[in-house]
């Protein structure tokens, strides 16, 4: 069975097939799904689909794009919602300076709570990380992110910085389509160095489909694709591959 640690099938892309699409996981072999959120006014709709499939878990979170959103009283606002008892996880949270740079000190004051929250509950948390390195590297020793753990989703760092995740910080790294893109030198380097305990394997649908479906709307049912590509990488067996990733994510969860 295959776990996608990382989707949002709350997407309105997914509106108008969601229900058939989801029915049909178990039967393709897509064991666990966890359902990552962005803001709290997605939080209703993951609850429901964590309620509806017995398969699918949730996070809860701010995600950096959306750190203006955290009104007064967020973090209440998570802690009540982390309650149900298949919310697994604090997340999205990170930094990203992609596409601006002028909220850098709105998300890192927002991920540095964020992640004082998940240690508080016991929860690990999921890091997105774009072009912000540096800065989220700082944030979670700062804020000692091995007491709860995590996992870097869609890993877009260096090979050498695995080691400083993976080691210093007790974490996880995940990898999705990406890693089946021509250009991927860099994520097919880092995945080789990623010690095999902590490997994980993800979607982020709809986003990030792999080759061939690359820009085409990303699912769970296309995992196979990067299972295979990071078999050939590790040279480890696809079948011994997707049992690994599956009792790691089980493992990172508490599931």
């Amino acid at each position: 069975m295959i776990f996608d640690t990382h989707a949002h099938y709350n997407d309105e892309k997914f509106e108008d097939d969601r229900d058939t699409l989801l029915a049909s996981m178990p039967e393709n072999g897509i064991g666990l799904i966890m359902n990552a959120c962005s803001n709290l006014g997605e939080i209703p709709d993951i609850l429901a689909l964590c309620d509806k499939y017995p398969f699918i878990y949730g996070a809860v979170g701010i995600h950096p794009e959306d750190a203006e959103t955290a009104e007064d009283g967020y973090l209440d606002a998570l802690r009540e919602y982390s309650k149900h008892p298949k919310i697994k996880a604090i997340g999205e949270i990170g930094l990203d300076y992609y596409w601006t740079t002028d909220t850098k000190e709105e998300q890192q004051r927002i991920l540095g709570e964020q992640v004082d929250l998940a240690r508080e509950l016991g929860l690990p948390v999921i890091i997105h990380d774009r072009e912000a390195h540096g800065d989220t590297l700082r944030i979670l020793k700062e804020h000692k992110v091995w007491e709860c753990g995590g996992v870097f989703h869609c890993y877009s760092g260096s090979a050498e910085m695995v080691k400083e995740i993976t080691d210093k910080l007790g974490m996880y790294i995940a990898f999705g389509g990406s890693l089946t893109f021509k250009n991927a030198v860099k994520p097919r380097e880092a995945a080789a160095a990623v010690p095999i305990e902590r490997l994980l394997i993800e979607t982020d649908s709809p986003y990030l489909a792999p080759v061939p479906y690359r820009g085409k709307r990303n699912s769970s049912l296309y995992l196979p694709r990067v299972i295979s590509q990071l078999s050939e990488i590790r040279g480890i067996a696809a079948d011994e591959l997707e049992r690994i990733t599956y009792e790691n994510g089980k493992r990172l969860f508490g599931i």
